[in-house]
């Protein structure tokens, strides 16, 4: 499709004007980033990679009840999403302690955790995207409590809903962010989970070996960032069964 007026460009997606009022077109790069973008590099396929996985999940997530910003994928590296007012925060819901938490507090990396965690970061790359608390939040007017204990419901299905979903396939999800968006029917306001889901935005640990799966391979210099999304996407039957390894440009079922 044509593409239109550019909306936003970020550090892994591009926004573009949708085809109808209410819509955007969201592109997926192939940029990769880390430390708020104090590293950066190119890895090629990595934007189909994530658009297959996020339409996977997102399309899960709306089989269970959950609602998000996806109407359909578009191409290889498009789809096509409701325009939301998106909450400046991010979402972040833990497992197992691991990367800044475990840092902040002096865990050992991969400790399970009690139960899941659910802590709120506000969105700014400038600022480092600091953790906040919800007196924060409500005092800003970011959300109210009422939309933080829908939040924290909507977050904890998600990881129920991811955490099998992983696991069946042999990988632990140790963590996760997500984004929420507000979408309004005249006075009635609906939250949404926006942005995306893919292993840019979790911490995926095979189960058996330990092996990161996620961008903490590019983080840690520990492979090709390339390959772990292939795998992640393989055992989860987006890509054919019979690849291995990410070829130059990765190719995925329509």
């Amino acid at each position: 499709m044509a593409r239109r007026k550019l909306i936003y460009e970020g550090k892994a997606k591009i926004l573009y004007e949708g085809p109808e009022p209410g819509t955007f077109v969201q592109y997926f790069k192939d940029d990769a980033t880390a430390f708020n973008a104090e590293k950066k590099a190119v890895i090629e396929g990595k934007g189909v990679l994530n658009n297959r996985l996020s339409e996977f999940f997102m399309k899960g997530l709306t089989n269970i009840g959950i609602p998000t910003h996806f109407i359909k994928r578009l191409n290889m590296r498009e789809q096509l999403i409701r325009q939301v007012e998106i909450i400046p925060l991010e979402v972040i819901v833990r497992n197992v302690a691991a990367g800044s938490m475990a840092k902040r507090l002096g865990m050992d990396e991969g400790t399970p955790l009690p139960r899941p965690i659910v802590e709120f970061s506000y969105k700014d790359d400038s600022l480092g995207d600091p953790l906040v608390p919800e007196e924060y939040i409500i005092a800003f007017g970011w959300a109210s409590q009422q939309d933080l204990d829908d939040i924290v419901s909507i977050a904890l299905r998600v990881n129920d809903f991811m955490s099998g979903v992983m696991h069946g396939v042999g990988i632990k999800l140790i963590d996760f962010k997500i984004e929420i968006g507000r979408v309004w029917d005249n006075d009635f306001q609906r939250l949404v989970v926006a942005d995306e889901i893919s292993p840019d935005s979790c911490r995926l640990w095979d189960i058996e070996t330990g092996q990161k799966l996620d961008k903490d391979v590019f983080r840690k210099d520990l492979g090709s960032l390339a390959d772990a999304y292939t795998e992640v996407a393989r055992r989860l039957g987006v890509l054919p069964s019979n690849v291995t390894h990410a070829p130059t440009k990765p190719t995925l079922i329509n």
